[in-house]
């Protein structure tokens, strides 16, 4: 089979350059890196966040509206820690 391919001038320059520095030609060395390449395991697909948190969600329980109350529940939370410490001088 013949390929037709398109390389920078600096990457076609550093293929002639390692084709004759290994007294190959152009088209080995192009064929020894494809193989290369093919020889390597294929990369696992990018993963959403969804399925990289799959299996927590739903783990982890709280106030049901805590989104909405916030400010309420971390100064409730802050508070039940404040008086904890006080208790235990």
């Amino acid at each position: 089979m013949t390929v037709t391919i398109k390389l920078e001038a600096t990457l076609e320059e550093r293929l002639r350059q390692r084709a004759h520095s290994s007294g190959r030609s152009t088209s080995d060395v192009i064929r020894a890196a494809l193989q290369a390449y093919l020889d390597q395991p294929e990369a696992e697909p990018a993963r959403s966040a969804h399925a990289l948190g799959a299996d927590l969600f739903g783990r982890h329980f709280g106030p049901p509206h805590l989104a909405a109350n916030h400010r309420r529940e971390a100064a409730d939370a802050w508070a039940e820690r404040h008086d904890a410490r006080g208790r235990r001088r």
